[in-house]
């Protein structure tokens, strides 16, 4: 089960990281937290002030993403066309 942990929790351990006293590594050791989340933590924070992904993609990321979304809703039209076209044409 994944962990949750608090936005106030996770800016005060960027904090500490930031102060250039802790390696990932010794500061998940302390707080039994994986590094490698820490350093996704250290890269999202301090990219952009932010731990949400969302602000954290650039929009070239977010465009491919908007992009598969048509490209799959596009793809359920076509089937439901054909679907339809195939019992029309039994009638």
């Amino acid at each position: 089960m994944a962990r949750h942990y608090e936005e106030d929790f996770k800016k005060q351990i960027v904090e500490i990281f930031n102060q250039g006293n802790y390696t990932y590594k010794k500061l998940g050791e302390e707080y039994d937290i994986a590094p490698s989340t820490i350093r996704g933590w250290v890269n999202r924070y301090n990219n952009s002030n932010s731990f949400d992904i969302d602000d954290n993609r650039t929009e070239e990321e977010k465009e491919l993403i908007r992009l598969r979304k048509k490209l799959k809703q596009l793809e359920m039209e076509n089937d439901i066309l054909k679907q339809a076209a195939l019992l029309l044409g039994k009638k």
